[in-house]
């Protein structure tokens, strides 16, 4: 990995960029604006995208902190998921099915939507729509994953949607040890996340909206934003922060800054890839409590994610160091699924910041009568979901009463977090538990119902 220099995140992402270039401080800030988003992620420049697509007249700026992509949307895993937080719960409860098939199916749309602006702005993300291998290690995973797709067959989705693999065929597919199956969607595409949200901000930035970097918000009121470089007047004001809302006066217990680790291996060779499989750029996890995430990159690198970890008192790290103890512990679970990679070299080790809100679920807000909004709670699988809230923040905004303004993240109210030492105890007692279940089922080879439920989607 290169030297880090000021600015970068520490990802491979954004070491894959080439020379990096710092960002510009804005020689001034603007008298006023009609629209003023907070956060140059994926949710700000996808509102920022769609607003002036609408309404290209439109003065929008969008203010970052630190530069386009910083955060998590240049350090994620790369998945564009057809899924989002929250919406297995609604297919499950019977008083809210209906309102999380709807969201599902925008969600697996959403997923082609992303394909179709890259393809039409020229946004080279290295888009891949291979689709998702969840795999079942042991006989229970195989049966509950089973059981899974009648459901979903049963709620009106079909064999293009989800589907079982046998284990021969989803040994083919990755030869993750152990593998008795898999639970396939289609509904995926595995992406390089600095490359889209880059070329996205490049676009927002040829449709007329302004980007002002090294610019802090500290401060949101109706109709004002107090910045580190001074105030700016809006009409609209959107905030777009995810993990780094926090930074945010009064928005300390909105949503909590949780870590996820990644390591990316060096490319390897086609030998050792015919072994691995991943031939369509498939994204996968597997059934354990505490999450796993892998792809293969454009490069024939494997990139593969886990180990969340929470700082008291909500801290926030500019950059994970690259000698945590935790980036052994994601690669001794890469090597251990994957043997075959147990010499190769880890040449990128990162971590970063993604929002968890209390209900676990995403929401999207926009009051007309002081014209503030906001979008996020992802907990760490925005990169499809912050499409679908930008797309729903712009038509709120523009006040255009569409499908996807009636969608359930509309009503969705994110609640706050308690007071420490709460955020941090929960936090590390579900990591320890989560932990324990899977180190029970591996040994016995049964199902536990350990604190299973805190881990449902």
């Amino acid at each position: 990995m290169s030297q880090l220099v000021e600015h970068h995140n520490g990802s491979f992402w954004f070491d894959s960029l080439g020379e990096f270039q710092p960002p510009a401080s804005p020689e001034s800030l603007p008298g006023e604006l009609e629209v003023a988003i907070v956060g140059a992620g994926f949710t700000g420049l996808w509102t920022a995208y769609y607003l002036k697509r609408h309404q290209p007249e439109l003065t929008i700026g969008v203010f970052e902190a630190h530069h386009v992509g910083f955060g998590a949307s240049g350090r994620n895993g790369g998945w564009c998921m057809g899924t989002a937080a929250g919406i297995r719960a609604m297919l499950d409860n019977p008083k809210w099915r209906e309102a999380g098939m709807q969201l599902e199916r925008a969600m697996q749309d959403t997923v082609d939507e992303v394909g179709r602006v890259c393809q039409a702005e020229n946004i080279d993300c290295h888009f891949a729509k291979g689709g998702t291998l969840t795999i079942a290690r042991y006989p229970h995973e195989v049966s509950g994953m089973r059981a899974r797709v009648e459901q979903l067959h049963a709620m009106g989705f079909t064999e293009q949607d989800f589907s079982w693999l046998e284990a021969n065929e989803a040994k083919h597919r990755l030869a993750a040890v152990p593998n008795l199956g898999a639970l396939y969607t289609s509904h995926c595409a595995a992406i390089h996340p600095a490359r889209l949200v880059r070329g996205l901000a490049e676009r927002v930035q040829n449709l007329g909206g302004t980007l002002y970097e090294n610019t802090p918000v500290h401060r949101i009121e109706p109709g004002r934003l107090v910045t580190g470089r001074g105030e700016v007047s809006a009409t609209r004001i959107l905030r777009a922060t995810e993990g780094y809302t926090t930074s945010i006066t009064g928005q300390s217990k909105t949503l909590l800054p949780l870590y996820s680790m990644m390591i990316a291996t060096e490319p390897l060779d086609e030998s050792l890839w015919h072994a691995v499989g991943l031939h369509k750029r498939e994204t996968f996890d597997d059934g354990r409590h505490v999450t796993i995430y892998g792809q293969r990159t454009l490069d024939n690198r494997l990139a593969f994610g886990g180990c969340v970890d929470y700082y008291f008192g909500a801290k926030r790290l500019p950059v994970i160091p690259p000698d945590h103890p935790n980036f052994a512990k994601v690669e001794a679970s890469m090597k251990a699924m994957l043997p075959m990679l147990k010499r190769v070299e880890i040449t990128h080790r990162w971590g970063g910041l993604l929002g968890v809100p209390r209900k676990g679920r995403p929401f999207v807000q926009f009051d007309p009568k002081t014209g503030l909004g906001a979008a996020g709670g992802y907990t760490g699988e925005g990169v499809g979901a912050s499409n679908l809230a930008g797309r729903i923040l712009a038509d709120q905004v523009l006040g255009r009463d569409t499908p996807l303004t009636q969608l359930a993240w509309t009503s969705e109210v994110p609640g706050t977090w308690p007071i420490e030492p709460l955020p941090w105890l929960g936090s590390h007692a579900a990591r320890l538990l989560g932990n324990a279940a899977d180190l029970i089922e591996a040994k016995t080879k049964r199902p536990t119902k350990l604190f299973a439920k805190m881990f449902a989607q």
